[in-house]
């Protein structure tokens, strides 16, 4: 799962991105307004944590100009404006959630999860796909009733495929969601670990689709 994480305020930004990292989130970082449209209107994120006091241009002029764009990935306001009329501006600017300062980075975690998920199209939190089942709210693989033992890279990977259970992803799609931006990897870096994934899962659940990406489908019975 791709976040950009919108703060000007760089040891507040830097510890809730290292909480995400820590919950598998990839992250990218932006410290003022111009910044965070310019990446929000040319990069593929899975939701943005958005600040809407920032240097440049504010919050809500931001998430206008990304909706005006048809930008439609979810959006959470972190902020500590907690007055009633800067919530229905956030809202009718295009928010999905609103979270006041301050705030624990577990409740932040859940609701940008539940975010994710609720956009792939899913209500119910537990995705399952064939003997493979993904709790998308606490961030947990079972497969045959087991638990699912998984490395960062591996986690990122599976969870972008079980979102899209039965779609294609594509290969360059994948990558940006698994990697960091300026992460030194080499080429044939996602075929290794889908390589790794295939091993564990000792089922045909991962297809490669030859010129376009990968897909998780459910074996036939």
């Amino acid at each position: 799962m791709r976040v950009l994480l919108v703060e000007d305020d760089q040891m507040l930004a830097e510890s809730v991105a290292r909480h995400l990292r820590a919950e598998h989130f990839v992250v990218d970082l932006a410290r003022n307004g111009e910044d965070a449209e310019h990446a929000g209107e040319t990069e593929a994120f899975d939701a943005v944590v958005l600040d809407l006091g920032l240097p440049k241009k504010d919050g809500v002029s931001v998430l206008r100009a990304w909706r005006t764009a048809g930008r439609h990935f979810p959006v959470l306001i972190l902020t500590a404006r907690d007055g009633w009329s800067d919530k229905v501006d956030g809202f009718k600017a295009g928010a999905d959630d609103y979270l006041v300062k301050p705030f624990r980075v577990e409740e932040l975690v859940m609701r940008l999860r539940a975010m994710v998920r609720r956009a792939a199209g899913h209500a119910a939190p537990r995705i399952a796909c064939g003997p493979l089942v993904f709790d998308s709210q606490l961030g947990t693989f079972e497969l045959d009733g087991l638990p699912l033992r998984l490395t960062a890279l591996e986690w990122r990977v599976l969870s972008c495929l079980a979102l899209r259970a039965g779609h294609v992803v594509e290969r360059a799609d994948l990558f940006e969601r698994v990697y960091e931006g300026d992460a030194d990897v080499e080429s044939n870096s996602v075929e290794v670990i889908l390589a790794r994934l295939r091993r564990k899962l000792g089922h045909p659940l991962i297809e490669t689709i030859r010129g376009r990406g990968y897909r998780l489908v459910a074996p036939p019975p």
